[in-house]
């Protein structure tokens, strides 16, 4: 359930080093392993990431409204 209460600093500070967590494995792993970096640079895996995170938020959203 969804609280009506906005969020506060520690949440959306946990939700930013999780974020920079991932995107630094993603370069430590593109640059040991030059497979994952082919796959990465030449496929449009950012686009599809973007496009179903994109998606995600927009379907909570509109599940979650407010009154």
């Amino acid at each position: 359930m969804v609280e009506d209460r906005p969020a506060r600093a520690p949440e959306v500070l946990l939700v930013a080093v999780a974020v920079v967590a991932v995107v630094a494995v993603a370069v430590v792993l593109t640059g040991l392993l030059p497979e994952v970096a082919a796959v990465v640079y030449e496929t449009p895996l950012a686009i599809a990431v973007l496009i179903g995170g994109t998606g995600w938020v927009l379907w909570r959203i509109s599940r979650h409204p407010r009154s």
